[in-house]
């Protein structure tokens, strides 16, 4: 029997689906998960085709050509340790695996140092697009071993979606856990981009008395211009289905307790570590925290106040400045996210190309939107651009909406609708476009009561004042 071109460890929806990919454009594999009735259901679907499934971790690798290449879809922490370590005595110096979910950088870049001395070769590999991606194609973000990626490439890249320009959104990040560090960043700005959506969305129906379907159509329409992206899209068509149940907009009849799984968390974290300003990344994090406390919020909404007035205007041109805040937002989100990748690139001896990264995003994944090939051309006009608000296009759009993104957040405020990530955003815009900051009265501050020191303006050296004299 002819021996499989890839395993697949873990089949669910995503595992599943990438294995499908894979066979269709003509990589045999073969698939194992844990779960038997995932195997059945994998050797149902996969009858016809070039595929085969194990019912143990031994019998796929037995499958397996030499060298070995295995995919693990399988969640990430202790299940890839477990994972790894029924796997090493199976394998062989020159076998390859690949790690596809969402692992944390630090653990990618332990277990490449655990497995060196086994000559296994190990890529960890951010994959997005959701389980359409995997099928159809998701934006793949490699990272690992380098001798890992020639091996890796030719089934990475017919799998992954394709530009505009025919382009694979596949290309080597670096080396260590520069893959899942890109991915785990690229989550970080989808959990700060969903959440402005999400504020928009809130801004139109509890302050313009805007009904689903018509924000909905507000939506669509916005996608038809420079907010055009995934996440747009599918905003229109979530507000404009309907339950059949009750007949009421889907969105309504949801609860609105959100959940996370930890990679913009993740991300936050890192911003922190680094030393790099996140604020409407974190912010993001810390409202789905919120959203969590819903029998809090229920009791908290009995006993404290809120503005009592009511909005009365132009819809249409409320709008108007609604999207284009939107738009001046997500451009500082993105520059957050860039900018923990430059920091991280200093610190931890990366390589990145940012073009190449912002090109990846620009099909297949869940933050690919249009203005993604104008960040690419940002920063092939210049590689060493430190924050894309720099950049001439970037910094000419947001120069032109950052009054509109005032006078959006001045609403909300006024009419108590909670838009922490637009809010943040803007405090961050001001303060990194401010040549001073009252940051000389913390120091002042530090030095008086933990004798911390300071710098003068006026000239050179540390110093410290007894101010208590």
């Amino acid at each position: 029997m002819a021996k499989q071109i890839v395993g697949i460890v873990g089949l669910g929806v995503m595992g599943e689906n990438l294995a499908l990919n894979l066979e269709s454009k003509g990589f045999s594999t073969a698939g194992f998960d844990l779960d038997d009735s995932k195997v059945k259901s994998f050797a149902a679907k996969t009858a016809a085709k070039q595929a085969v499934a194990a019912h143990s971790l031994a019998e796929l690798v037995a499958s397996l050509q030499s060298p070995r290449r295995i995919l693990m879809m399988v969640p990430a922490g202790k299940p890839v340790d477990a994972v790894l370590t029924s796997l090493r005595p199976l394998l062989a110096k020159g076998d390859l695996v690949i790690d596809g979910g969402n692992s944390h950088y630090l653990d990618t870049a332990r277990r490449i140092t655990e497995l060196a001395p086994t000559g296994i070769l190990y890529l960890g590999v951010g994959i997005s697009g959701g389980e359409e991606g995997a099928l159809h194609g998701p934006s793949i973000m490699p990272g690992g071993d380098p001798e890992g990626w020639p091996i890796a490439k030719p089934l990475l890249q017919a799998i992954a979606a394709k530009a505009a320009d025919g382009t694979p959104c596949c290309d080597w990040i670096g080396s260590g856990g520069a893959g899942h560090f890109v991915k785990m960043v690229h989550n970080g700005i989808e959990y700060a981009d969903m959440q402005m959506i999400c504020e928009a969305y809130g801004l139109m129906t509890k302050v313009l008395g805007m009904t689903a379907a018509e924000s909905s159509r507000a939506f669509a329409q916005w996608n038809q211009g420079e907010l055009e992206s995934f996440l747009v899209s599918i905003t229109a068509e979530i507000l404009a289905r309907t339950d059949q149940e009750t007949g009421k907009p889907m969105v309504e009849v949801i609860l609105d307790e959100a959940e996370q799984k930890g990679t913009g968390r993740w991300t936050a974290e890192a911003a922190l570590d680094l030393g790099v300003p996140a604020p409407t990344i974190a912010e993001a994090v810390f409202t789905r925290t919120l959203a969590a406390l819903k029998d809090e919020r229920i009791a908290a909404s009995r006993v404290l106040a809120g503005p009592t007035t009511s909005w009365t205007g132009d819809r249409a041109a409320a709008l108007d400045r609604i999207g284009k805040a939107l738009m001046c937002a997500k451009i500082c989100a993105y520059a957050q996210g860039f900018h923990i990748l430059r920091r991280a690139e200093e610190q931890l001896h990366w390589s990145f190309r940012y073009g190449t990264i912002a090109s990846l995003w620009r099909a297949g994944c869940i933050i690919r939107a249009q203005f993604l090939g104008k960040i690419k051309e940002a920063y092939d006009r210049d590689g060493n651009l430190a924050n894309l608000l720099l950049d001439p296009y970037f910094a000419e759009v947001v120069n032109r909406h950052q009054e509109t993104l005032r006078h959006v957040v001045a609403l909300a405020i006024q009419h108590g609708a909670p838009v922490p990530a637009f809010a943040s955003t803007l405090a961050y815009y001001d303060g990194y476009r401010s040549a001073t900051l009252p940051a000389n009265l913390l120091q002042a501050q530090r030095d008086f009561f933990g004798a911390h020191t300071y710098r003068r303006v006026d000239k050179p050296g540390t110093f410290h004042t007894d101010w208590q004299s």
